[in-house]
This record gives C-alpha cells, sequence and structure tokens, in this order.
C-alpha cells in the first residue's frame, strides 16, 4: 500500500520551493542560475545574533525548551511590542514556533472547523489556502490587481463575509506583492470586522521591518477588534534568520492556550539555541535592520526601473518586502521554437530554462496573471537577471 491520506493528496506543493529546488538541480550541472524565486534575505545573520547563540551552547542550553518558549524571549516580544507597536500582550499570549509558518498553522488549526470559511485576499502566500485544506476548512479568495496596489477594500471585505466566515488572513507588507495597507486602510477594514464579533483576525507581519513608508501599521491597534487580532511574526526576514526557524503569535489568551496544546502534541517547544539567539535579536543593537532595510530599499527601485522597460510587464512600486511582482499576460498565447507559453508558471519556466533566472508564476499566488521576483539578492544579480529577462522575452512572438 502505498496511498497517502485524503489530507495530504489534497495539498499542493510549494511552488516557491519547487522552483528554487529546481534552480539549484540547474546550478548543479554547472548552469550559471541567478535564483530570484525564494524569499530569503541574502545577508548572514548579524554578529551579535550569532554569539548569542554560541553562548547559548556553552551555557548548556540543549534540554527541552518550554511548548510555548523561554519565559526571557516571550518577554522581549512583549517588550518589542510595547515599544515598537504600542501594544500590551503578556508573556503567555506569546507562543513561539519553528518559524512563522508554523505560527499561522497553528492559529488556523486551532480556531476552524471543517466547512469553515476563512477570507484570503489574493494574492497571497502559497502556504495559505493549503493550511485551511488541513483545518479543512474552505478559503474564500478576495481577487485584488495591480490597479488598486493589491489591497482589498472595506466593500469586498463585506461583500466576501457569510455566516460561516470563521478567520481572514491579512498580510502587511505582503509576500507576494510587498503592498502595505495603511493605517487609514486597516481601519476600513476593521470597521467592517467590528460587526462580525466571531471573526478572527490572523495578521501576518513578518515583514514588518522592511518597510520603505515609514512606521508599521497593524490591525490589533483599533479598540473595536483588538481582542481577537493574532499577530504573526518572528525573526526570519528581518534579521536574516530563516535558518534558525524562530518565529511566533501574540494572540488573545484562549487561542494562544489552544495553539499551546497544539504545539504541545505534534512539535514541542522550538529550537533552545535559536530562541536565545532571537532573545538577542530583540534586545540588541538594531542598526543591522535598519542597514538591511536600507540596502533592499535601494535594490527595489533598481528593479523597478529595470523590470519597468522591459516591455509587456505592467509594474508598480512596491511599499516593503522585497517582492516585485510584475503583470506578465502580455506574453500569454506567444512562444519560441514551438513552446508555448499559455500561463505565468509556464513563463516562469521559460524563464528559468532559457534565461537561466529562476522565478515564481502568479497562480501559487492566486494572482496567474502575475510573476514573482525576490530581489533579496545583490545589485550584481538583479542588473544581469533583468538583463537576461528582457533579452528571453524578446524571443516570445
Amino acid at each position: 500500500m502505498t496511498q497517502v491520506s485524503t489530507r495530504i493528496a489534497s495539498l499542493a506543493i510549494s511552488e516557491t520551493l519547487a522552483m528554487s529546488q529546481k534552480s539549484n538541480e540547474l546550478k548543479a550541472q554547472g548552469i550559471d542560475v541567478i535564483n530570484l524565486s525564494v524569499g530569503e534575505p541574502d545577508f548572514n545573520t548579524p554578529d551579535h545574533i550569532k554569539s548569542a547563540a554560541k553562548k547559548a551552547i556553552d551555557d548548556n542550553f540543549s534540554t527541552y525548551s518550554p511548548v510555548p518558549g523561554y519565559l526571557s524571549l516571550r518577554q522581549a516580544v512583549c517588550k518589542k511590542l510595547e515599544t515598537e507597536n504600542g501594544l500590551s500582550f503578556k508573556p503567555e499570549q506569546i507562543i513561539c514556533s519553528n518559524g512563522a509558518k508554523q505560527a499561522v498553522c497553528n492559529a488556523v488549526l486551532s480556531v476552524v472547523n471543517p466547512d469553515d470559511e476563512v477570507i484570503i485576499p489574493a494574492p497571497c502566500w502559497v502556504s495559505y489556502i493549503e493550511m485551511v485544506k488541513l483545518a479543512e476548512g474552505k478559503s474564500i479568495v478576495i481577487k485584488t490587481g495591480i490597479e488598486q496596489d493589491f489591497k482589498i477594500t472595506p466593500a469586498q471585505l463585506e461583500a466576501a463575509i457569510t455566516p460561516k466566515t470563521r478567520a481572514i488572513i491579512i498580510c502587511s507588507p505582503s509576500n507576494p506583492t510587498g503592498s502595505i495597507y495603511s493605517k487609514t486602510e486597516l481601519e476600513g477594514l476593521a470597521n467592517i470586522l467590528a460587526k462580525h464579533p466571531n471573526i478572527i483576525i490572523i495578521s501576518d507581519e513578518i515583514y514588518e521591518h522592511i518597510s520603505y513608508i515609514g512606521k508599521h501599521e497593524s490591525i490589533a491597534q483599533f479598540e473595536n477588534v483588538r481582542d481577537r487580532v493574532v499577530i504573526i511574526n518572528g525573526v526570519s526576514k528581518a534579521y536574516a534568520m530563516t535558518g534558525w526557524r524562530l518565529g511566533w503569535m501574540a494572540a488573545p489568551q484562549w487561542i494562544a492556550s489552544a495553539c499551546n496544546k497544539l504545539q504541545g502534541q505534534y512539535t514541542s517547544g522550538a529550537s533552545s539555541i535559536a530562541q536565545k539567539a532571537a532573545e538577542a535579536a530583540y534586545l540588541g543593537d538594531q542598526t543591522c535592520v535598519e542597514d538591511m532595510r536600507l540596502a533592499f530599499m535601494r535594490r527595489r527601485d533598481l528593479i523597478v526601473k529595470l523590470a519597468s522597460e522591459i516591455e509587456g510587464f505592467k509594474v508598480n512600486k512596491p511599499e516593503g518586502a522585497f517582492y516585485l511582482f510584475p503583470e506578465c499576460s502580455y506574453y500569454f498565447g506567444k512562444s519560441y521554437n514551438g513552446r508555448i507559453i499559455n500561463t505565468s508558471a509556464d513563463l516562469a519556466m521559460f524563464l528559468l530554462e532559457e534565461g537561466h533566472v529562476a522565478s515564481v508564476g502568479g497562480l501559487a499566488f492566486e494572482a496567474p496573471n502575475y510573476i514573482r521576483f525576490s530581489y533579496a539578492t545583490s545589485d550584481e544579480n538583479i542588473i544581469e537577471a533583468m538583463r537576461r529577462v528582457k533579452e528571453t522575452l524578446v524571443k516570445l512572438k
């Protein structure tokens, strides 16, 4: 018997990880591939954070950690939320997990029952819909486009709500678009959600510190919905700690308790060493965060300029994160050497195999007419990648 469960059979593979793997396979064959498919800072973890991890090893932090995380780390998260976001949480409302991805999944699995509806503004991160599937819920996708900067309106939100709506997942700054909801825009959504007290708001803020427009705004700041907002965050993007696998949630006590119970049964606590490193990240010098943000902003400006010069691409200017998400349907129906481009996934594969640039087709993000490029790479790689993309697309007729 080789039949997997229906639960697993229903899941799609992560397209972002799949494209990154294909890129690595070509590199292993000696092909010079520029990988713009992966959402990972190209910087090294700052030295003071690595030093804290080394000290934790020397200090024998080598036993099981508490399921929700060390108290000292949860206190550091509370301090960060208070000083940076003006939000008050207690340590028992913080659950540290193996990456922000697990924190999102914990929240979904803890509040969604079979057939419950979860509203997901699109374009959206590839894993949200699959997590809802795991919970046997139903994703209600609200489509947006480049003309509205990929952000839903209060009217769209209100139209999507039904008696079965159990949750909404908001991501700001956004993966895959880099769009950011302003305080006024979030307030508009909060006012709609305030009318529906049974809806849980999962606010994915993992790209909080990679913003080019000033202060980060969280929907948790609004009193009329604050008691049912679950904030998701972590150290992977802001501190270049993707491989450390340390994320967290700040949640109403009843949700935090439920997630603690769930996590205790399937992974237990996150890595003890990663937790001590994360504690140093939050309590230490923040200069590294600003240095990386400025580098990403420079790269954002560079890739927007170069992509805007490519025929057929419609480009906006992302306000955060490190992704560009141009509209690319101009190339659908075109071909080269008998190879027809029917979808953005076809286009991404064409760019990989013909131009040796890895990207991700927008279908994976519920946006089939778009393609995602990550600019979490050097200026030189961005310049060369966009040159290759431009030259490769010219072949399509």
